[in-house]
């Protein structure tokens, strides 16, 4: 998959194309395993409320974050339009601040991260319809 980045050196900005090779994921098949059916049923636990659902797996159509790290500036709201190559965010990954910019042209359909917000790689940051 090519991903672009763009990257400002003492001022000078530059576009960076990069290809992910290797660890691409391959599918495993799930393990069954016979379960015993308890005497009484358990009290079902009250779901905790979470202020932002990452729904990666919902919305094929999200971008994913490419690299772990936390949302330092947010840079679009819903139902803004953007061009390619137009920073959405930045993300801070090892002490260095990186530009996630749009990956197509469209309109921010959905924001699923907060400012300070810690994400893994892979999770969904936003949806551009």
């Amino acid at each position: 998959m090519l991903r672009k980045f763009k990257i400002s050196i003492d001022g000078q900005e530059y576009l960076v194309e990069m290809e992910e090779i290797g660890g691409t994921p391959t599918p495993v098949a799930p393990v069954t395993q016979a379960v015993e059916q308890p005497a009484a049923p358990a009290p079902e636990a009250k779901p905790e409320s979470q202020p932002v659902v990452n729904q990666a797996a919902a919305d094929a159509d999200a971008m994913a974050a490419p690299m772990p790290g936390t949302v330092i500036k947010i840079l679009v709201a819903p139902g803004d339009q953007v061009v390619e190559n137009q920073p959405l965010l930045v993300l801070e990954a090892m002490k260095m601040e990186n530009e996630i910019v749009a990956d197509r042209a469209g309109q921010v359909s959905q924001i699923f991260v907060e400012r300070n917000q810690s994400v893994n790689a892979g999770d969904a940051l936003i949806t551009i319809k």
